[in-house]
């Protein structure tokens, strides 16, 4: 049984948690904090470090062995700094790794939210027992977190694993700054943008659909509207989904016949529209892949479900002691 440390960092709110492992090789969250993000990286830094403190302090019980950290990317995970990254903007390389192996004397490492959310799917969720596995955020962006030959793989400067960034189309809703991108067809905001020419031409022949409820806009339709609408059985939310699904299956292709992975593990929209999302995706992978590798590749939504951000920044802390 071991104590760990988790802290995850957003643009919007901050949460300290410590957890304990178990015997099944699983982990058991002992205590949580959120607050909303403080103004200054000092603050917050600060702040996130005296929450740990004071729940050590609070239950003698705990010995922390590592302390993991989750935050947006760009990052330098080997100097332990956070660059700049979009929802934090005024975190300019700041050091977040030293303040908290000063204060508690254990080792303290910094990961991108999508490789925390990895590791968490590789120690403890569907990718569990894999050596070679590929996890995708598949949410309000697109990312991914890949472990290959039983490691993390980070690249040469932590930007491996930006998938969403692949073009898959010369147009399409633009996602990572680039029409037609993985990310502009499977996220959050691309599914929902994509979606908006075909609810124009659906309701200009007459037709009717749940996805625009009386007195929304277009520009405020959401990913969870269709979701919503698709789950009624409207036709043309299962139609955009479907689209949806035949690229996921194309992104997926490539990084299956790239990789050869064992399993890619999805979470967020995947984890909620399988049942829409798998046969066209599938579909594509049958068509696209080399036979060899799809034999040995499973896709499966994220084991530890939408509680999967809760454990990224904790399971940081567990490949330290791995």
């Amino acid at each position: 049984m071991s104590y760990l440390a988790g802290i995850d960092i957003g643009g919007t709110k901050c949460a300290v948690s410590i957890g304990k492992t178990t015997g099944t090789d699983g982990i058991e969250i002992c205590y949580k904090e959120k607050f909303p993000t403080p103004d200054s990286p000092s603050e917050a830094v600060k702040r996130m470090t005296e929450t740990l403190a004071a729940m050590v302090d609070a239950h003698e019980e705990i010995v922390l062995e590592a302390i993991g950290i989750s935050c947006g990317s760009p990052l330098d995970s080997k100097k332990g700094l956070i660059m700049c990254p979009p929802n934090l903007p005024d975190w300019d390389h700041i050091d977040v790794v030293t303040p908290f192996a000063r204060r508690f004397g254990v080792p303290v490492q910094v990961q991108n939210d999508a490789n925390a959310c990895g590791l968490a799917e590789w120690l403890w969720g569907a990718g569990r027992g894999t050596q070679n596995m590929i996890f995708l955020t598949f949410g309000t962006g697109l990312g991914a977190g890949l472990i290959l030959d039983g490691k993390l793989y980070c690249g040469t400067c932590d930007m491996a694993g930006e998938v969403g960034h692949v073009r898959l189309s010369e147009d399409g809703p633009e996602g990572y700054g680039k029409k037609g991108s993985f990310e502009g067809f499977c996220s959050g905001g691309g599914i929902a943008r994509f979606a908006v020419p075909y609810i124009e031409s659906w309701v200009k022949r007459g037709s009717r659909t749940s996805i625009l409820k009386p007195g929304k806009a277009l520009d405020e339709i959401t990913t969870a509207d269709i979701g919503a609408a698709a789950g009624e059985g409207d036709e043309l939310a299962l139609d955009i989904l479907k689209k949806a699904g035949e690229n996921l299956g194309k992104g997926l292709s490539m990084l299956i016949d790239i990789l050869n992975p064992e399993r890619i593990v999805i979470g967020s929209i995947y984890l909620r529209q399988e049942d829409i999302l798998r046969e066209p995706m599938l579909e594509v992978i049958r068509r696209e892949t080399l036979l060899q590798n799809r034999q040995v590749c499973q896709v499966v939504p994220a084991g530890l479900g939408e509680q999967l951000g809760d454990y990224a920044a904790l399971s940081v802390a567990g490949n330290l002691i791995q």
